[in-house]
């Protein structure tokens, strides 16, 4: 929040403490109007609503309602047509409207502040943001988890790669298991989108600077006017609170986290060494200097950019950790983390929608990795626990023919064979270790029309919970 000029005279909206104006060094210290600026529907819409509730309780008269409510109205249509005209003495939206609703309105616009502080006004505008925003943010996600859905259908059961662990060829996986994996997590960074939203949707709008007023207002009203499922139930609570643009970010960040893995393994996929899949020429750039290059830039950047917003989170957590109640001036430092997270995470997963939809996969050069011999150690490890081997003694033979393979004594198949017979190195043939995953959730062609089916609910479910916001 920041402080603010009438419009006709210079004066602040406290100069009545004061001798004299601020200093132009205080004024560009504290201005916020170019980054809160675009909240001015929300402040249109908090504004509205505290009028229609002054005139319900007998503070504004219905002429005077009516012109202030027109004067937001034309105000509104200039905002959003860009012809609103902007002063000096504008430091934060707030105060713009309020000044330019006084101008249309006159004294009836002067009204407009009764009963109401900046306090809790922001609050309110701020929350509208987050309610309308996050959701979109979740809606994009999901078409993210659509377009991973609609890759794995496609890649079906027959399209196999290495799975890693420490970044090492581990087992084989079904191409379509991988993808849905990442979908997964994307649908818990969707849930958590929307608790976060839940949580927040209390207005704040009478609590005033923190303490309520004398006047006779009526919040529950206005609360629902507002389309808020709740009212705050402590005024020194609703104006300090901030914990739902902590929260927020954390849901950023932490969906931030999932598209940089995401990008990492494009980085890889894409790369000659591994050529899993390739680009669409649409979704990828090339060297100012070197003309054969494709490169991965929407990858890279989805996991270059996560440290910025795992450092937006930082920032608002240190800010939020050593304030006193209630408001503070501190509170101005939400926005800015909040708005380019935001913005950030919507972008990169458009991009990486993009990206992925459009993207060629590459499943000979896939099988060839994922078959690489050493790759079915634990199938025959299984093997001869089903034959009665403890685990343990199944992993130390197997073990010792993977040292002996690696170091030339002859093909794994060809060792496994001689020590163990043909049954147990018929698991080494191409495609046959991915055929065996046949565990519930697992990365093999028996799981995967169970796994869709659950993945289909989940999307189902969250888009149910998308439509009642």
């Amino acid at each position: 929040m920041t402080g603010s000029h009438e419009p006709t005279d210079g004066h602040t909206l406290w100069h009545g403490r004061f001798a004299g104006g601020p200093a132009d060094a205080l004024m560009a210290y504290t201005v916020s109007l170019p980054f809160d600026r675009r909240l001015w529907p929300d402040d249109v819409a908090g504004s509205r609503a505290h009028v229609r509730g002054l005139a319900r309780v007998g503070l504004l008269t219905d002429a005077e309602r009516d012109a202030v409510l027109a004067a937001l109205d034309a105000v509104s249509a200039e905002l959003a047509d860009g012809t609103f005209g902007f002063v000096d003495s504008d430091e934060d939206i707030h105060t713009a409207i309020e000044r330019r609703v006084t101008e249309l309105a006159g004294a009836a616009g002067a009204k407009l502040h009764t009963a109401r502080s900046r306090n809790d006004q922001i609050a309110t505008d701020l929350r509208l943001w987050c309610k309308r925003e996050l959701v979109e943010v979740a809606r994009g996600v999901t078409e993210l988890q659509r377009v991973l859905l609609d890759r794995a259908v496609s890649a079906g059961d027959d399209a196999y790669l290495p799975g890693y662990t420490h970044l090492q060829r581990a087992q084989p996986v079904l191409l379509a298991h991988h993808l849905l994996a990442h979908g997964v997590a994307l649908g818990r960074d969707v849930d958590r989108l929307l608790d976060t939203v839940e949580r927040l949707d209390v207005s704040p709008l009478g609590a005033g600077a923190l303490a309520g007023t004398s006047l006779p207002i009526d919040p529950a009203a206005t609360a629902a006017d507002l389309g808020f499922a709740d009212v705050f139930v402590n005024s020194l609570d609703a104006v300090s609170d901030r914990d739902f643009v902590a929260e927020a970010l954390f849901d950023l960040a932490l969906l931030g986290v999932h598209l940089s893995r995401i990008g990492e393994e494009w980085v890889l996929w894409t790369s000659e060494e591994f050529g899993f899949a390739r680009l669409d020429d649409a979704y990828a750039t090339g060297s100012s200097m070197l003309p054969q290059k494709k490169n991965p830039d929407i990858a890279e950047l989805a996991r270059g950019k996560t440290g910025r917003l795992v450092g937006n989170l930082t920032a608002v957590l240190t800010m939020l950790k050593g304030l006193p109640l209630a408001y503070n001036r501190d509170l101005q430092e939400d926005k800015e983390p909040l708005f380019d997270s935001v913005e950030q995470v919507s972008l990169a997963v458009a991009a990486i929608t993009g990206m992925i939809a459009t993207a060629t996969f590459v499943p000979q050069r896939m099988r060839a990795a994922a078959d690489a011999e050493v790759t079915a150690a634990t199938d025959i490890a299984e093997w001869l626990v089903r034959a009665g081997t403890p685990f343990r003694d199944a992993h130390a033979v197997v073990g010792s023919l993977v040292r002996r393979h690696l170091a030339g004594e002859g093909s794994l198949h060809d060792l496994v064979a001689a020590d163990l017979g043909d049954d147990a190195a018929s698991l080494v043939a191409p495609g046959e270790g991915v055929r065996r995953r046949t565990s519930p959730g697992g990365a093999g062609p028996v799981a995967l029309p169970a796994q869709l089916e659950r993945y289909r609910a989940m999307l189902d479910g969250l888009g149910s919970r998308l439509d009642r916001r």
